[in-house]
């Protein structure tokens, strides 16, 4: 099975600061990997880099298109990646008000993504709206709010509908349970390994939260100080954490 997505020696420097020091993982479809590390790690710079939201200094990131072309996403040109964000393509971010209009319905959020890629019809924008909200858990009748009426949740469930309508094949996730409240972060999870699964989406996620990679992610890689010390399947890693820096984080995340 081709990789979906190849990452090879991503370096990123901020003066005398490494933030990624040549960094290199594959991603297969329908794998989740979670990267996790303390702040400063260097994980949510490696996804900025993915993404194209900053520039890298040296490396390559290579993505497998579904007809089998392979892009090489540091030529690729602007316009393109663009495109390739708004298709195949999903960024969820932490705050979910980064990644919404806040002075738009929660239909037109929606809509809008569709928009992008050329459909018209408003019968289909408002059809395919309900159903992306039912998919992610928010009552149709919520169709017309705006976000702001939203609680946090909602807001990154909408967050996630709005992605989600174009069918993209990779998701990134930049703490997507940051800031919200442990009820609500359980349901969250839920939705998302339910929609992961029914979807078949491919999914890079970044948290320090290791709760949340045992939950969804097949692989993990572990960083530090901008470097890999640890990556394999997760429960592996885990359950038996070879690196120190590994053994802890799970050692404090064990403790009362």
């Amino acid at each position: 099975m081709k990789p979906l997505l190849t990452v090879e020696n991503l370096t990123k420097s901020y003066g005398d600061i490494v933030a990624c020091d040549h960094i290199s993982f594959k991603l297969y479809p329908r794998q989740v990997l979670g990267i996790v590390g303390e702040s400063g790690s260097g994980k949510s710079t490696l996804l900025r880099g993915i993404s194209g939201n900053l520039t890298i200094d040296t490396g390559k990131i290579s993505y497998t298109r579904q007809n089998g072309e392979v892009l090489n996403l540091e030529t690729l040109p602007e316009y393109q990646r663009r495109w390739l964000m708004r298709t195949e393509w999903g960024f969820v971010q932490q705050n979910p008000q980064d990644g919404l209009r806040m002075n738009v319905t929660a239909g037109a959020n929606i809509g809008e993504r569709l928009m992008d890629v050329g459909v018209r019809h408003y019968g289909n924008l408002r059809e395919s709206a309900n159903y992306w909200l039912q998919q992610v858990e928010i009552d149709s009748s919520r169709i017309d709010f705006f976000p702001s009426t939203f609680s946090g949740g909602m807001q990154q469930r909408l967050q996630i509908a709005r992605i989600l309508v174009t069918k993209p094949r990779l998701i990134l996730m930049d703490e997507p349970t940051g800031g919200l409240d442990v009820s609500v972060q359980a349901k969250l999870l839920d939705l998302l390994r339910s929609l992961v699964r029914t979807f078949h989406l491919s999914v890079i996620l970044v948290t320090h939260d290791l709760g949340v990679v045992r939950l969804l992610a097949d692989h993990l890689i572990v960083m530090k100080q901008g470097k890999i010390v640890e990556s394999g399947l997760t429960d592996q890693v885990l359950d038996d954490p070879q690196h120190p820096y590994t053994q802890q984080l799970v050692s404090a995340t064990l403790m009362p």
